[in-house]
């Protein structure tokens, strides 16, 4: 009896059409055309009833490649639906190399970044690398997974234009990444050596010097410091996640963008790889056996310090209904005035304090492990979109405790060495072969 009552409820709930929205989406922004249809990612070369298959809840079909050679460095892809939790598959991935072009001189506008087709052949998209910085451009490679929660708008977005936006990024930066034998330049355009002291007569007093001095260049008093270029890439990294975030929020006034998404970019530039997480999914190295994690998940627990910090800072936020302080348990009107264990945000310990009327309300981090959430509501600390998030039957809204800042690690990558990143839908896994990787 429980077996054909569950079947007839997941067959109800995976019947909608992939292109419909779920509960949420229809309740706010029905009005607004979507911004993307829905798809599933371009690479697995889905017909529209493959797409309608894959959102079967009873069946759950595993989506894997067609073609094992449809994408490069041997990567490979599987995907499955969550259960009950939606009505279409919320999270998308993305594969491609993408081509940034140097700006034409005199020009403010950045040039529109080109994409190589996703399906070339193991090998193809590295050759290319080489051979296309010598005419000023530069290939990079690019693998992302974004875990959608509470409708897929912001997902499918984010996997439409994030590679743009991190292309654009490096635009910018492009004649400063090709001169990798000096440091990049303090000021852009500014080639001068600072480390080097301007020439000067030694029997000259200070003050005589600055009015005498032959050099055109005025002396420099103060150190600078030594900025490497794999910290610019980083940083074109992290402006392309909050450009992506901000054009979410700026569009969401015309189109309809449901809910938010986290995000895991691994990108291959100039011969390192660069893995930028912005949520709780994993990407991990695997060299000779050996494990090396490349990303940290952004939970209630991990970032309670800066979360509590933010509550104490504007308790505005909070609505008059949270506290920023955290305890083991609810407090219980009749433990106002006992002392009791809490936790501030300068604390890593534990300590007792004497409970007062403010210290009854909802607690801003709530529950442990898998069931945190920030106020009471979302388990995730980072991610994109989610503009529109409020707490339940309220007016308090979630976003200002979210953050699209990525954490970004980077490393070289050996001859051999696979890369493995998993969302709770999706999975990808990549692998260096061509012999020119090695490094």
């Amino acid at each position: 009896m429980f077996s054909r009552v569950r079947s007839a409820v997941a067959s109800l709930v995976g019947g909608f059409m992939p292109g419909s929205a779920s509960s949420g989406e229809r309740a706010t922004g029905v009005d607004l055309p979507l911004k993307f249809p829905y798809v599933r990612p371009e690479f697995l070369g889905l017909s529209l009833d493959e797409v309608e298959c894959s959102a079967d809840h009873v069946a759950r079909p595993i989506l894997i490649l067609k073609e094992t050679k449809r994408l490069p460095w041997a990567t490979g892809y599987a995907e499955v639906i969550n259960a009950g939790k939606s009505a279409v598959n919320e999270d998308q991935a993305c594969c491609e190399v993408m081509l940034v072009k140097k700006r034409p001189t005199g020009s403010s506008t950045p040039c529109k970044p080109s994409k190589r087709r996703s399906s070339l052949p193991n090998g193809e998209g590295n050759s290319l690398a080489e051979s296309s910085m010598e005419n000023g451009e530069m290939v990079f490679h690019y693998w992302a997974l974004f875990d959608g929660h509470a409708g897929s708008g912001a997902a499918v977005m984010a996997s439409r234009l994030l590679h743009r936006h991190i292309a654009e990024q490096l635009q910018e930066i492009l004649d400063v990444l090709r001169n990798l034998a000096s440091l990049p330049p303090t000021v852009m355009g500014d080639d001068l050596d600072h480390t080097s002291t301007p020439c000067m007569p030694r029997a000259l007093s200070r003050a005589s010097s600055l009015r005498n001095s032959p050099c055109t260049t005025a002396p420099r008093f103060f150190t600078e410091k030594k900025i490497q270029h794999e910290s610019l890439v980083i940083g074109a990294l992290e402006n392309a996640f909050k450009h992506m975030d901000a054009q979410i929020e700026r569009e969401k006034a015309v189109y309809n963008i449901m809910g938010g998404c986290t995000a895991l970019v691994a990108s291959f530039i100039l011969g390192k790889l660069y893995v930028a997480n912005a949520g709780d999914s994993r990407a991990i190295i695997i060299r000779n056996g050996e494990i090396i994690p490349m990303s940290a998940e952004f939970t209630p627990e991990s970032e309670r310090q800066r979360l509590q910090f933010l509550g104490y800072m504007q308790p505005h936020l909070l609505g008059g209904e949270f506290t920023h302080l955290e305890f083991p348990r609810r407090v219980q009107r009749k433990e106002v005035g006992k002392k009791m264990l809490y936790r501030d945000f300068t604390m890593t310990g534990w300590a007792y304090k004497t409970i007062e009327d403010e210290d009854i309300r909802f607690p801003l981090i709530y529950g442990e492990g898998k069931k945190a959430r920030v106020l009471a509501t979302i388990g995730v600390t980072r991610g994109l979109g989610d503009h529109d998030l409020k707490v339940h039957d309220s007016n308090i809204y979630i976003k200002p405790f979210l953050s699209c800042c990525p954490e970004v690690h980077h490393g070289s990558t050996g001859f051999g060495d696979a890369c493995s990143g998993r969302a709770q839908g999706p999975w990808m896994a990549h692998k260096r072969r061509s012999p020119w990787l090695r490094r």
